[in-house]
């Protein structure tokens, strides 16, 4: 007790004179992914890892340096930060890609941030980006999206080449070299203590000792390219609603040509939009096939689609989602639900009342003894495409949408060769971002989120 003790008065000490910058370093190098900085929340952050740390003193020391507050590295733990150096020589405490990322930000220049936030217009919000004070901040948003990991850094060193620190991009391919050796050596260790846990066989049988490992390494291989089932004909069901008129038809023909059993629905109020979906997400002979496809075009707030209607009853886009998972429509468990949102944004006035149509109003069917449901997540293999740009766009003359268009374009090119779903997007945000870089003041804002647990393949 009295060493735990200890160690609070030593994070009481320490958090007394960290700034706001200093408490959001900590953090990211605690490995939180939290936003709220405050004195009090690094400090309950601080006796949590203490607490379950093998030396938390040398944590706490590190931690200090790593931020750069030599002063009080001195004052607390009398060590110089070269006598530290040599101490962690060769002895890691805090997490190398933390370290590494944390070092990085402090190398940054406005500048370089400022084109960092640039280029990432399309994979974060405008909010989340205008928020963003420093390269931590913009860590934190990707590895939220799971764009960034501790074993997946190629996304920060291809954002680094495209601002032109090469020097910085160097220091990330030389930590991403290094794990991938420590994965290899693991692999080849695994590999000989798998050989060594084969039975020894008589010397006649000697041929067959092998075999289980070339079995091993070809699942392992089959494993990493695991792929949905799609080549029924029709593959599914696509059901498009256009409430604004403009692209429904080309979306329709692109998906009949993907060989969907395509239902177009035009110029719908929000309630008939949420009764039409609501039908299909019932209708179970629809969903035979290998997945399900949903395209809605229409006016919306942040998280409210409104069909035709101008202010209003409102449609969670939420609860468009829930209608087709696992737990509400158990025929499409372990299929992929393709989501593609094209929201035109209108103003949230205040002062009227909404009616919103809230998840737990929506009456689904139960899993009706599916199994799969029992492990499965009601939530996994859904693909989520969210675009949406001010309602202003739609008063030009035949208007066609950006992402639409862009969409339409990159699923014909998936016709002809063999693309993985998430490819395609990938050429839909490279067609957005150029779009904005030309179009300032017409700018799309695009949002994948997918819980996709195999590739999915458009041929």
């Amino acid at each position: 007790m009295a060493c735990v003790d200890h160690l609070l008065r030593e994070i009481n000490q320490i958090t007394e004179c960290l700034g706001s910058g200093d408490c959001r370093k900590v953090l990211f190098l605690c490995e939180t992914l939290e936003t709220d900085n405050s004195v009090n929340r690094v400090k309950e952050i601080l006796s949590s890892k203490v607490q379950c740390h093998e030396n938390a003193s040398l944590f706490l020391c590190e931690l200090v340096w790593r931020v750069g507050r030599m002063d009080i590295l001195r004052k607390l733990y009398k060590v110089s930060g070269r006598e530290l150096e040599q101490t962690l020589k060769h002895r890691e405490v805090l997490p190398r890609y933390r370290v590494l990322m944390a070092n990085i930000s402090e190398d940054i220049v406005k500048d370089d941030l400022e084109s960092i936030k640039f280029l990432l217009s399309n994979t974060l919000s405008r909010e989340k980006i205008k928020n963003a004070m420093s390269f931590l901040d913009v860590l934190i948003e990707l590895e939220k999206l799971d764009s960034v990991s501790p074993e997946r850094v190629d996304f920060v060193e291809k954002c680094l080449k495209d601002i032109g620190r090469i020097d910085l991009a160097k220091q990330v391919t030389a930590y991403r070299s290094s794990v991938e050796t420590c994965e290899q050596r693991s692999s080849q260790q695994q590999s000989r203590f798998t050989a060594e846990l084969q039975p020894i066989q008589p010397q006649r049988a000697a041929p067959r000792i092998n075999a289980p490992l070339r079995v091993n390494r070809e699942l392992s291989r089959q494993s990493t390219i695991e792929q949905y089932n799609f080549n029924t004909n029709p593959r599914g069901l696509c059901v498009i609603i256009d409430c604004v008129g403009c692209d429904g038809g080309r979306l329709e023909q692109t998906f009949k040509a993907l060989h969907f059993n395509v239902v177009l629905h035009q110029w719908l109020s929000a309630s008939d939009v949420l009764s039409v979906l609501t039908g299909i997400s019932r209708q179970r002979d629809t969903h035979r096939g290998d997945g399900f496809v949903c395209c809605i075009i229409s006016r919306g707030t942040t998280d409210h689609l409104l069909g035709t209607d101008s202010y209003g009853t409102e449609i969670p886009t939420d609860s468009v989602r829930h209608l087709f998972t696992g737990d509400s429509c158990p025929m499409l468990v372990g299929k992929p639900k393709l989501f593609f949102i094209q929201r035109y944004s209108v103003p949230e006035f205040a002062p009227y009342p909404r009616m919103d149509q809230r998840d737990e109003d929506l009456e689904t069917d139960g899993c009706s003894g599916l199994a799969a449901c029992n492990y499965i997540p009601k939530d996994a293999d859904v693909f989520w495409s969210h675009c949406w740009t001010d309602e202003s766009q739609l008063e030009q003359g035949e208007h066609h949408s950006v992402y639409l268009k862009a969409l339409n374009d990159a699923l014909c090119k998936a016709q002809r060769r063999r693309t993985n779903l998430v490819d395609v997007h990938t050429e839909v945000n490279g067609a957005i971002f150029e779009h904005n870089r030309r179009n300032p003041r017409a700018v799309y804002h695009i949002e994948l989120k997918h819980t996709l647990r195999k590739d999915l393949y458009l041929e």
